[in-house]
Order: structure tokens, then sequence, then C-alpha cells
């Protein structure tokens, strides 16, 4: 199965807007598009947080 350019990723969110969408909402789509992209980068990079990590802190944040 054939992976999609970035490039495809941001032509396809663009054209997923309505008609009347405003160039903030476009910008929105790709900053969104960009931090998922981001995110798996990451993810595939092991830069990751275990779910027993996040329970800790989040129990230090609500304390």
């Amino acid at each position: 199965m054939p992976t999609t350019s970035l490039k495809e990723k941001m032509v396809s969110s663009i054209q997923e807007l309505p008609d009347d969408a405003t160039i903030d909402d476009a910008m929105e789509k790709l900053y969104l598009l960009y931090k998922i992209e981001k995110g798996i980068e990451q993810a595939d990079a092991g830069l990751v947080v275990s779910h027993e990590e996040v329970r800790r802190r989040l129990a230090r944040w609500l304390d």
C-alpha cells in the first residue's frame, strides 16, 4: 500500500474544508495535521510516556 505524502495530506485537508472556510480555518487544519505528524514521529522514535507515568503525573497535579 503506497504511503500518502505530506503534501497530499495537506491538499486533502484543505479540500475537505467547506467552501466558506477562512484562511484561519485552513491554517488551523494544517496546524493540527502538523501536530499529528510530529506526534507520530515522536512515537516512532520511542519518545512516549507510558500510561502508568501519565497516571502518576496526573495524580500529582490533582493533589
